[in-house]
């Protein structure tokens, strides 16, 4: 079904973002000291990612 595959892209895609997310969060942590609206905003796109995830999997 080219629908599954589309969702299946497409969480995969969400979670390299987060994942790239953290790296460059914890970047700007690191160097620059901590920024809570990143790590909010991360968390946020961890939420989002993870739900999809849960959506993928359930249909």
């Amino acid at each position: 079904m080219p629908g599954s595959t589309n969702g299946s892209n497409s969480t995969k895609t969400m979670g390299v973002l987060t994942v790239g997310g953290l790296v460059v969060v914890t970047a700007y942590t690191v160097a620059l000291g901590s920024n809570g609206w990143l790590w909010f905003g991360w968390v946020v796109l961890g939420l989002i990612t993870l739900g999809m995830v849960v959506t993928t999997r359930s249909t």
